[in-house]
This record gives C-alpha cells, structure tokens and sequence, in this order.
C-alpha cells in the first residue's frame, strides 16, 4: 500500500496535480486534486491589433508620400546627363569631321596651282583628310557635315602628308595611286533623346541664328534637343 501511494504521488507530480488530502478511513485515503497550469507551456498568441495595423499603414503611406518626389527628381537627372553625353558625342563628332575638311583641294576657282600648298592652320589632332568634295554643296563652303547621318556612314579620307613634298594629296586626283583612300566614321550610332525617346534633334547651320526656329539645310553646325520641357536648372532642354 505505501509502495502504491508514493508511485501514484510521483505520477501527479509529474502531470502538475497537487494532492491535498481530505480524510483518511482506515486504509482508503480519500484524495482530491487540484489541476496546476503552466502559463510557460500554454501556446502564445501573436499578431497584430487594428490599431497596430492602421498605424503602420499610416507611417508607409507618410514614407512613401515623401520618397516618390526624390525617385522622380533622380530619374530626371540621369536622363538629363544622358542628354548632355549625347550633345557632346554628337558636337565632338562635327568638330572632328570639320577638322579633317582643313587643307582639302577640290576643283574649281578655289584650287591652287599644281605643287602649291594652300597656307592653312591643320589641327595636329586631324591625322586624316576627307578626300570626297561631292559631299559638299556651293552654299555649304565652310565644309561642316551636310547632316548627321553623313557622321554615321562615314566618308572617304586620306592620311595626311602622304603625297609629293608631303603635302595633302588633291582630293580630285583619282587616277592618283597615292590615293589610298579609307572610310571614317564618326558616329557609331545616331543617339536617342532621352527627353522624346527618339532619334530626332533639331539642327542648326553656320548661317542659322542662334535663336532660329528651324533649320536652314546648309550644314550642320549644332545640335539641340527638341524637347521644350524645363530642366532642373531652370533652363529648357531645347536650350542646352
């Protein structure tokens, strides 16, 4: 009988009973239990109240309200520095083509006498002289690119220095064997504007004013966006 009392009170100590006992008759304990919980094993809840919730949308909504003008301004600023990289892509590519027009010889009342050398400034950066007069009309005598995409498909040139008393070799001498000549090109590709999403861009001539409206077809001395839209400076992109 003590051998089962204390194997039954070792059980109710392990399930978390307290014994408390009421009366004893005789052999029989009368016993009465009382049930113990552990708040450590009862499961927790977890989540999130309404309140909880309409405060956390509340400061997302604040969060976002005060990001999205920053993301635009950023995203206006690199297409703007992809349209200033595309102007200057473009504007070395006419000064170079330009530079390379310097000491050519076409016929006409222009050209020296044979085995005369014309007393013209070469930019030592032009290692090339284009050798095609035909790209040239009479009303574009300063021999800027006739239009852009003359800059993508390139032209005909010759090095420089290259024929009899190392002067530039006479564009017109076709038979000449010394005119050895090469395609330049000066553009790889015509650029987008990133302001229009189009490869289109308003040109301008030697001869046009600076604040002329459309184009004047002689040459092509600059090049603008068309956008009519206002950059971050202030300033409009047609402008730049």
């Amino acid at each position: 009988m003590e051998r089962y009392r204390k194997q039954r009170d070792a059980d109710t100590r392990r399930r978390g009973d307290t014994v408390k006992a009421l009366g004893v008759t005789g052999r029989r304990v009368t016993l009465s239990t009382v049930r113990t919980f552990d708040s450590r094993a009862m499961p927790k809840q977890s989540g999130f109240t309404l309140i909880e919730l309409v405060m956390t949308i509340t400061i997302m909504t604040i969060l976002t309200l005060g990001v999205m003008p920053l993301v635009k301004v950023s995203v206006k600023r690199q297409r703007e520095q992809q349209l200033r990289d595309a102007l200057r892509q473009m504007r070395i590519a006419i000064d170079e083509f330009h530079r390379d027009t310097m000491g050519m010889i076409c016929t006409g009342g222009l050209a020296p006498p044979s085995g005369q050398v014309p007393n013209i400034l070469i930019d030592p950066r032009s290692k090339v002289a284009i050798s095609d007069c035909t790209i040239f009309g009479v009303d574009n005598p300063d021999r800027y690119p006739p239009d852009l995409e003359t800059l993508v498909s390139g032209v005909n040139v010759t090095p420089r220095g290259v024929g009899r008393a190392n002067r530039d070799v006479n564009a017109t001498e076709v038979g000449n064997p010394e005119l050895s000549t090469k395609k330049k090109v000066y553009l790889r590709a015509l650029p987008v504007d990133p302001m229009t999403g189009k490869a289109e861009w308003d040109l301008r001539s030697c001869y046009d004013a600076s604040d002329a409206g459309s184009w004047g077809g002689e040459n092509v001395f600059d090049v603008r966006s068309k956008s009519k839209e206002t950059a971050l400076n202030g300033e409009t992109y047609s402008d730049w």
